[in-house]
């Protein structure tokens, strides 16, 4: 018989605030929780009006307002941004300002990297996803003004 994840057990650890994902505890408080909530509400108001780029701006709130380490922001971004950007995706294509053709390959493209990026954040030091992190983020405010 598979083991099932006991949801009873799960709130009891997180009412303890245990550490979780890299020494990180649980939300505790009602402040953290807004502090949450405003956070998502910036990520997603600039996913929706850019097209993209919550995860820029989600890796430094979650990492500075949330006090994430750095790694577990980065990893928590992509959880945080995937719904997001379905939402979005859908949109756009019900607007017809994207099309299903090119969204759904390049969706299966955006995973495999996903997964891949994922194995490179759990090899790479802290200090090169900073730098490649730093580096991404001035590269695309750099085309952002190129015409």
């Amino acid at each position: 018989m598979k083991k099932q994840l006991n949801l009873f057990k799960l709130r009891k650890l997180m009412q303890k605030g245990r550490p979780v994902a890299g020494g990180r505890s649980f939300m505790n408080g009602l402040g953290e929780v807004v502090r949450a909530v405003l956070s998502g509400a910036a990520v997603g108001a600039a996913n929706g009006l850019f097209g993209g780029g919550g995860g820029m701006i989600a890796v430094p709130l979650l990492s500075g307002a949330m006090n994430y380490e750095e790694k577990c922001a980065h990893a928590t971004a992509i959880l945080i941004i995937a719904p997001v950007s379905l939402a979005g995706a859908v949109a756009y294509i019900i607007s017809g300002y994207a099309f299903a053709d090119v969204v759904i390959p390049a969706a299966v493209g955006m995973t495999a990297g996903g997964a891949l990026g994922a194995v490179f954040l759990n090899k790479l030091p802290l200090t090169a996803v900073k730098i490649i992190f730093v580096a991404v983020m001035f590269a695309a405010g750099v085309r952002m003004i190129l015409p």
